[in-house]
């Protein structure tokens, strides 16, 4: 890929140094490191706004469902109460298997 741009940019003159020391010793030319931060960046970008599109639609999705007219709400007790006999009749049936 032909490289037509030039970026700069201010940091600490010790980061720099750092930087530079490390890409040295990983035998890499720094501006091909850079590069390659900011492509990660920019893929890591673009799925964080894919995921968050995603999870909208999916939450504006679950409230348009809550509104239908075909939603039965049941209330929380309820629930409770019919998954307390769920598991109370799990807890004796494995309580007579183990007899």
């Amino acid at each position: 890929m032909a490289k037509e741009s030039v970026f700069s940019l201010k940091l600490e003159p010790d980061l720099r140094a750092d930087f530079m020391a490390e890409a040295e010793a990983a035998d890499r030319p720094a501006s091909q490191v850079v590069r390659e931060f900011m492509r990660d960046y920019v893929r890591q970008q673009r799925a964080a706004r894919a995921h968050d599109a995603w999870f909208r639609a999916e939450v504006e999705q679950g409230l348009a469902e809550l509104e239908g007219p075909n939603t039965e709400l049941v209330a929380n007790e309820q629930v409770e109460a019919e998954w307390r006999e769920r598991r109370a009749a799990m807890v004796k049936r494995a309580g007579e298997r183990n007899l």
